[in-house]
């Protein structure tokens, strides 16, 4: 059974017209999925008896609920879904007074092994259809609590770039589920082929994964350096006019004596001199193996505050979820995919 859900509005109007069913049959179905959020066919009332026959004989709606969930002390809770081919992603909710952020995955596992994150240890599996991105917020049951999406877990997003493009359409298309650009993020390592597709076709935000303003310190954390070196992915990045509604910003991890010192603050200022940005500093939740240690709080709040002097805005992430493994870095399904 091939499932809708996660289908764009062409890709519906291409099935109905394979199957004989009027062309206005495939904004029903769209209004069905993505407005009424019907989990069967047979909900979707406005087509004909016979057009739900033929329907439900070669496709499903296709949503898969959470198989497990994880709650942290502090609320965040992590949800376990299953996916093709037998494997896992994991999504993380965190509820944040009247914000709620959903942090997505886009991939089973990664393929960039980076050094500091434990989708990286579990290596790559595959990407996720449209449909089992969003499906990641249709069947959480926090689904309406919602405000803001990351596309910040397992997996490279801009690896899978025409799915993740695919599930950015539905959201904030009409037809979709109507979503602002604003209140979604996209994260990227700076696959410069694929940021360049990204920024002509979407308005939503733009994450660079940063750490180091440094070739060799980039080079050493971050292998694709090798392939996109971090000064290259910021001449790309100055091309484009970023604002409040079209955002850009780069993250950094903290590490204890290798990032965060006041020459890395002056090579940042910089590199960045001349971009529209922000800098968001993470802590570093440590994982198996694992030689990088995160720096003192003290540390980092002086790294904001001399970033902050020399005129980029710069915020320190909360930490959340760490006590169940949901916190930046921390996802991974390894364990359970070689247990089945």
């Amino acid at each position: 059974m091939v499932p809708l859900y996660g289908k764009t509005l062409d890709e519906l109007k291409s099935i109905v017209t394979a199957e004989g069913l009027p062309s206005f049959t495939a904004s029903q179905i769209a209004d069905w999925l993505y407005h009424h959020h019907a989990e069967s066919i047979d909900e979707m009332t406005n087509l004909s008896k016979k057009a739900r026959e033929m329907l439900s004989a070669k496709y499903t709606v296709g949503l898969s609920k959470p198989e497990r969930v994880s709650e942290s002390a502090d609320g965040t809770k992590k949800y376990l879904f299953p996916v093709a081919n037998n494997r896992f992603v994991e999504a993380a909710y965190i509820p944040d007074d009247d914000r709620a952020t959903l942090c997505v995955s886009s991939q089973s596992g990664c393929k960039m092994g980076c050094l500091f994150c434990m989708t990286a240890k579990q290596g790559f599996q595959g990407n996720l259809s449209a449909g089992e991105i969003l499906n990641q917020l249709r069947s959480i049951p926090e689904f309406k609590n919602v405000t803001n999406i990351v596309y910040m877990g397992m997996g490279e997003p801009l690896d899978n770039l025409e799915n993740v493009l695919k599930s950015l359409e539905i959201l904030t298309s009409k037809w979709g589920m109507g979503w602002s650009t604003k209140r979604i993020t996209v994260s990227t390592i700076g696959l410069i082929p694929a940021m360049k597709q990204f920024l002509e076709k979407s308005n939503c935000h733009l994450a660079i994964s940063l750490h180091t303003p440094f070739d060799d310190e980039r080079r050493m954390l971050m292998p694709i350096q090798n392939v996109y070196p971090i000064a290259d992915v910021v001449d790309e990045l100055k091309k484009y006019r970023f604002s409040d509604h079209h955002r850009v910003s780069f993250e950094y991890i903290m590490f204890d004596g290798l990032n965060d010192t006041p020459r890395h603050v002056k090579e940042l200022v910089k590199l960045l001199n001349g971009i529209n940005c922000r800098i968001n500093l993470i802590r570093f939740h440590p994982i198996p193996d694992s030689p990088l240690r995160t720096s003192p709080d003290e540390r980092i709040i002086q790294f904001r505050d001399s970033l902050t002097a020399k005129g980029i805005f710069t915020t320190i992430r909360a930490s959340r979820g760490q006590d169940i493994q949901a916190a930046c870095g921390l996802l991974s399904t390894k364990a359970l995919q070689e247990k089945r």
